[in-house]
């Protein structure tokens, strides 16, 4: 393995201030030396940057489409009729978010964006929403013609997709079939419907809409429509994600990273305020929530972990509280502006350089 990862190192030396683009269409075949190549090229790219482009991803383009049609016309609706869907109101973090419901990154400049959260629409005698968990039930459903079938047949291919990248990523590391992909039977995996807005031509484009943040699941799936997201390289530099609608856009998360002991990357990222309206529609792949999150022992070299335990959820819940003023109000010691003592230690890299 080690051979083989110095080797694609040299072929792709220099390679990293833009983004890989890795056609994954063989990885359905069944071949099993089409598949090893494949998932060798993914984890390359996991390991250099924690960004990369997949192409062959057999995501029905015209579903996207469809998608971001339904997430276009909810955000349409007007602010009372969105907000009778507040995520607030839900028991399990669910639904929409409106402007003011933000988290405190401090490089936010102008930060204007609303959202529309969901995850695996779990029935309402499932046992875990029954003892409250606060990330797992059934989902908020809006009521706009077509939009609960469509974003559930995307979610359905996402997932999947999603799914499919991490068995590649066992393959790479060496690990057993299953190794992380049985503990996603479950999963905290949320899909997110973001609507950016510019709210006028005299903010600087170059702002910052979304914060610099990692994301805190395994990886993150996300199609590309409109510009201005821009990935933190390994020498702390900023590159723009090329826009090409064929094309998604693959990141590490923080599960991950601790998952492979680091040689994965979960990886800082921002969006700018390029356009005065961008749509957006991540879908983070997240193991189940009692998951206890770990360094892979095969993947210990020498020496201990480099990381301590923990569980999904509860690092899952741990950062929704820093980003959700309505999940801090109420709680002992809460806060409903801003929240510096919740820090998340996988973004230590930004705080040597994030602009």
């Amino acid at each position: 393995m080690g051979a083989l990862i110095a080797k694609q190192k040299e072929e792709y030396s220099g390679a990293y201030e833009s983004l890989p683009l890795i056609d994954i269409s063989g990885i359905r075949t069944g071949d099993r030396h089409r598949l090893k190549a494949i998932a060798d090229e993914i984890g390359l790219a996991a390991r250099e940057i924690g960004f990369f482009r997949i192409i062959g991803h057999g995501i029905d383009l015209a579903l996207v489409e469809r998608t971001y049609q339904m997430a276009e016309r909810f955000f349409a609706l007007p602010d009372p009729i969105k907000r009778l869907y507040y995520i607030g109101l839900s028991t399990n973090h669910r639904g929409y978010v409106p402007f003011t419901e933000k988290g405190d990154y401090p490089d936010e400049v102008s930060r204007n964006y609303e959202a529309f959260d969901l995850g695996v629409d779990l029935p309402r005698d499932d046992p875990d929403y029954l003892a409250g968990n606060r990330l797992l039930g059934p989902n908020v459903w809006p009521d706009v013609a077509g939009f609960r079938q469509t974003v559930s047949a995307y979610y359905g291919q996402i997932s999947a997709l999603g799914r499919m990248i991490s068995a590649a990523l066992e393959l790479h590391l060496g690990l057993r079939p299953g190794a992380m992909t049985d503990q996603m039977t479950k999963p905290i995996s949320q899909l997110r419907l973001l609507h950016y807005v510019r709210q006028n031509d005299g903010i600087d484009a170059k702002s910052v809409n979304m914060g610099a943040h990692t994301d805190y699941e395994c990886l993150t799936l996300l199609h590309t429509r409109n510009a201005g997201l821009q990935v933190m390289t390994a020498e702390d530099n900023w590159i723009d994600v090329p826009v090409d609608r064929r094309v998604y856009v693959v990141n590490i998360g923080d599960m991950l990273e601790a998952w492979t002991n680091g040689q994965l990357r979960s990886t800082p990222h921002r969006v700018l305020n390029l356009l005065p309206e961008r749509f957006s529609m991540p879908y983070f792949v997240a193991a189940n929530h009692g998951t206890v999150i770990k360094p892979f022992p095969e993947l210990v070299d020498q020496g201990l972990p480099k990381y301590e335990p923990f569980t999904a959820g509860e690092h899952l819940e741990r950062m929704l509280v820093r980003d959700f003023p309505y999940l801090r109000k109420g709680r002992p010691g809460g806060v409903t502006e801003g929240c510096p003592c919740v820090e998340n230690p996988f973004e230590k890299r930004m705080n040597r350089r994030s602009s």
